[in-house]
């Protein structure tokens, strides 16, 4: 029997390989879908959201696609955007291949009531520009002090 001297580094090391091949195995890497299983996993796609005093805006970048192959739905409080980017060529042998492709789905908590029926997409260059103008009752106002 040969004794050894803790280190505690070594058993650390240990522990962190072994979570790194659970997590390779249960969590698909971001942007990538599990193609040639039975389900799909959809991608979360990435948006850029910012507000004005009038209206939030949410914008998606969304190479190839045609407007009518995205679907923008409001059920409640939550906005989910939809769809599928085509897969690459088949025919080719990649060095590279790091733009995401397959099923995409991105869902997001408004926080603030939104004038649904006001709402615009545009769809320019690839890019999905959706305006949500902000109800009317939660848009700022100022109020005006009064001297007594």
């Amino acid at each position: 029997m040969t004794l050894m001297h803790f280190n505690p580094m070594r058993e650390m090391m240990s522990l962190r390989e072994a979570m790194d091949r659970i997590l390779e195995q249960s969590v698909p890497e971001y942007g990538m879908v599990r193609h040639g299983s039975s389900q799909e996993i959809p991608f979360r796609l990435p948006v850029d959201v910012y507000k004005t005093p009038e209206e939030i805006v949410i914008v998606a970048s969304l190479p190839g696609l045609l407007p009518e192959e995205v679907d923008i739905s409001i059920e409640g409080d939550t906005l989910t955007i939809r769809g599928e980017l085509r897969p690459p060529l088949d025919n080719v042998e990649y060095l590279f291949q790091e733009r995401p492709y397959g099923y995409f789905a991105r869902s997001l908590m408004l926080n603030l009531p939104v004038a649904i029926e006001q709402a615009e997409a545009v769809f320019e260059n690839g890019v999905l520009t959706l305006t949500l103008p902000k109800s009317k009752e939660t848009r700022a106002r100022s109020i005006k002090i009064t001297k007594k």
